[in-house]
């Protein structure tokens, strides 16, 4: 009988075991998923970061005083011809 109460514990024991491992290889598959989902969102704003730092900037290029300065004649005489 003795013999037998302790084959049950054993087998109870393993199935602890077995239990735990599979909660830890879940928690490792977790990590690992996230790991490879922070890696992605890193190197996509690396290449956000050096696309943003390496494209020239066009704007510099347009003249304001000028574009400014047909729009405000016209709303000008507009203004003239209502009164």
């Amino acid at each position: 009988m003795d013999k037998f109460n302790n084959m049950i514990n054993v087998s109870k024991l393993n199935g602890l075991i077995k239990k735990q491992e599979e909660k830890e290889n879940k928690k490792k598959n977790v990590c690992l998923i996230l790991t490879v989902i922070a890696a992605v969102v890193g190197v996509a704003l690396l290449a956000y970061g050096l696309y943003k730092y390496l494209k020239p900037d066009y704007l510099d290029e347009f003249d304001d005083d000028e574009f400014d300065d047909e729009f405000e004649d016209d709303f000008l005489d507009d203004d003239d011809e209502l009164e």
